[in-house]
């Protein structure tokens, strides 16, 4: 079954507009990618400031070939090197932990 990586990001209200501009201007970015199943990334309503980013992958080989790819790039990986300076936006999140979990049930809605 699949795999989930659910990234939690600390987002100050003031960030939060950043981050959602910067997720849909990289719109399509991982789609294309071998194993990929799966995107969302979740607001938060009420009492937090906690973004989640809710990915699906056929399997954990499948997400580390694209993290260290295209995702590298993505999480802030390949910057400057031998003290460059990096000219790269300021992230809009404060923290971010990555959460990894197994798929071993699923379901969805009953076909008519």
């Amino acid at each position: 079954m699949s795999i989930v990586k659910i990234n939690v990001l600390t987002v100050p209200e003031e960030q939060r507009e950043t981050l959602e501009k910067r997720f849909a201007a990289r719109a399509g970015a991982v789609e294309g990618s071998d194993g990929f199943e799966w995107f969302e990334l979740l607001r938060p309503v009420e009492g937090t400031d906690t973004y989640l980013v809710y990915t699906r992958w056929r399997s954990e080989e499948d997400f580390q070939r694209w993290l260290a790819g295209r995702g590298r790039a993505a999480h802030g990986g390949g910057g400057a090197q031998d003290g460059a300076q990096d000219d790269r936006p300021k992230p809009a999140a404060t923290d971010a932990t990555l959460w990894s979990f197994e798929v071993v049930q699923q379901t969805g809605p009953k076909q008519a």
